[in-house]
């Protein structure tokens, strides 16, 4: 028995083939439905526009990079989708249907599981117990409220061992004791241990060294490889293009610029974050 009523534990996702669109600009070939889709999103504190009239969307399988300079908008469309700022104008679509994400814990219900870059972790419990954290699942009989340690240890093995990651030596490690890229991999492995369709990644290779980006970098890309859609939002140009499909830049609360990754540079990123050209 679960103690987290309605939650499964991780499966493996696949691009459902009947979830399709007809995609014009591509001449008419049939492309995946995005899993998320926002339109005309805006978003006041008080007479400070935060976002205005904001189209998003994410594909499975896809890593859409969030670009702009402080103050564009990056954090706040984040908190609509993750749940926390529920926006003034706009509508939101996931997998088809038109939602309204009122909470954190509606989202991760829907399958948005967001990454914040403080992590969340607390320092003084190991990994599995981080990982399970308000999710725990309990043995049978429920009354006496006994966690099942090893059944929790072995589904967060098994989550680790699917996603490659290969450098904490023991789940039984506090996590006070992780390196930053460490501890990033078990917040994102926490993240879509329960079903998740989308993850929300907030510079989640700020502060760490290059060995440990690398490792993080490598995660992002297997989330991709595993069905997931993934917003990232990074500074780090030199991450974006390596992980990114497609990059959107937000200047001054709109969407100015799309970019895919192929057919662009940092500096037509960076003009488009700047105000210098529009894409």
């Amino acid at each position: 028995m679960q103690g987290h009523a309605g939650r499964r534990p991780l499966q493996v996702l696949t691009v459902p083939e009947a979830d399709t669109r007809r995609d014009e600009r591509d001449g008419g070939e049939i492309a995946p439905a995005p899993v998320l889709e926002l339109k005309g999103i805006s978003k006041h504190f008080g007479a400070v526009e935060a976002l205005s009239e904001v189209d998003f969307e994410v594909y499975p399988a896809e890593v859409v990079a969030l670009a702009g300079d402080n103050g564009a908008g990056k954090s706040t469309l984040l908190k609509v989708i993750a749940g926390t700022h529920p926006p003034d104008a706009g509508i939101i679509r996931f997998d088809g249907a038109e939602v309204v994400i009122n909470s954190p814990r509606h989202a991760t219900q829907l399958g948005i599981e967001t990454v914040y870059q403080d992590l969340a972790l607390c320092d003084n419990l190991d990994v599995v117990a981080n990982m399970f954290l308000g999710r725990e699942t309990v043995s049978a009989p429920a009354a006496l409220c006994r966690l099942s340690e090893l059944d929790m240890e072995r589904r967060a093995l098994d989550v680790l061992r699917q996603l490659n990651v290969t450098t904490i030596k023991s789940v039984r490690s506090p996590v006070a004791t992780l390196s930053g890229g460490q501890r990033q991999s078990v917040a994102i492995s926490r993240a879509v241990m329960w079903n998740s369709k989308i993850v929300l990644l907030d510079e989640p290779t700020a502060a760490l060294g290059v060995a440990q980006t690398f490792q993080v970098r490598e995660l992002i890309k297997r989330l991709r490889t595993r069905g997931l859609g993934v917003v990232l939002i990074s500074h780090n140009l030199h991450d974006v293009f390596e992980v990114a499909d497609r990059i959107i830049v937000l200047r001054l609360g709109r969407r100015v610029a799309t970019f895919k990754r192929d057919e662009a540079t940092p500096d037509d990123v960076v003009a488009s974050i700047t105000g210098a050209r529009r894409g």
